[in-house]
């Protein structure tokens, strides 16, 4: 098969994919349509350059964008977790039924995961687990584990982190998103915003709320970065937050030009 044919496979295999959450590079030229720039992303966090011999985990893995960097950078063994059933979701009560619906007939979820497995001859292990059931007898110990923009998702993040504490051994790499406005109202308190508006979205958490929640779940603070943008993909969906069509005006252009806050955090077990 000629490089040209093989690369047209790929481009119609991508484009079967209903929606891409990441930007993955799966041939030279080839780019995945993601919601979210992870390449420029992947620039702005200390990524470990090498993993070699390291058993390492995804959480929330969505295309496997990291998973697939981790197997790149050497790691000896990738697990991946997620949920591709819609139904497991960390619904809030006051969710949008009709929404919800849509939700939970969506086939495809994450269907972008096996396109890139298949283009990488990855060996990477997908594993449907939420976060809150790792546990040592399931899933073993972890050299390193990587989770991004996650804990928004989910109900109770601190649990989150504890149960990432129980199958930790070595770095955890966090990213996730915060609050602008929250971090520069608040800029030495943690206060966060119960979002919940009708979608598993729970929190906008401040800068100082992010961090505090490490040693809350029993987890040492290693290093923490400056906030930095995520910027949007080309198939990134903005969602309205306010009431005020002013500020929805202000946030979606800022959201356009600059993309989503976020700041990461490093963690070594407790008592490590």
């Amino acid at each position: 098969m000629s490089a040209h044919v093989a690369q047209r496979s790929l481009a119609q295999r991508i484009a079967e994919v209903p929606s891409w959450y990441h930007c993955i590079r799966l041939a030279p030229d080839v780019v995945t349509p993601g919601a979210f720039d992870t390449l420029d992303e992947l620039a702005r966090i200390p990524f470990p350059t090498s993993l070699r011999g390291k058993r390492c985990l995804d959480i929330g893995t969505a295309d496997g964008f990291w998973a697939f960097e981790m197997e790149r950078r050497g790691a000896s063994e990738v697990v991946a977790i997620d949920l591709r059933n819609p139904a497991r979701f960390d619904w809030p009560g006051n969710v949008d039924v009709a929404q919800r619906a849509l939700w939970e007939k969506d086939e495809g979820l994450w269907r972008g995961f096996d396109v890139a497995h298949a283009a990488f001859g990855s060996a990477v292990q997908w594993r449907e687990l939420a976060v809150y059931e790792l546990a040592q007898e399931t899933i073993g110990m972890f050299d390193f584990i990587f989770m991004g923009s996650l804990l928004l998702h989910v109900r109770d993040p601190v649990a989150a982190l504890a149960a990432i504490g129980r199958v930790l051994r070595g770095e955890l790499l966090s990213v996730d998103a915060i609050s602008p406005p929250l971090t520069l109202l608040h800029p030495t308190q943690p206060v966060a915003r119960l979002d919940v508006p009708g979608r598993p979205y729970w929190w906008a958490l401040n800068l100082r709320a992010y961090r505090r929640l490490f040693d809350a779940a029993g987890l040492r603070t290693l290093s923490t970065g400056r906030p930095f943008f995520v910027k949007p993909g080309i198939t990134y969906n903005y969602a309205r937050s306010s009431r005020s069509p002013l500020l929805r005006l202000l946030e979606r252009t800022a959201l356009s030009r600059l993309g989503t806050l976020h700041a990461w955090v490093s963690a070594l077990p407790g008592g490590a």
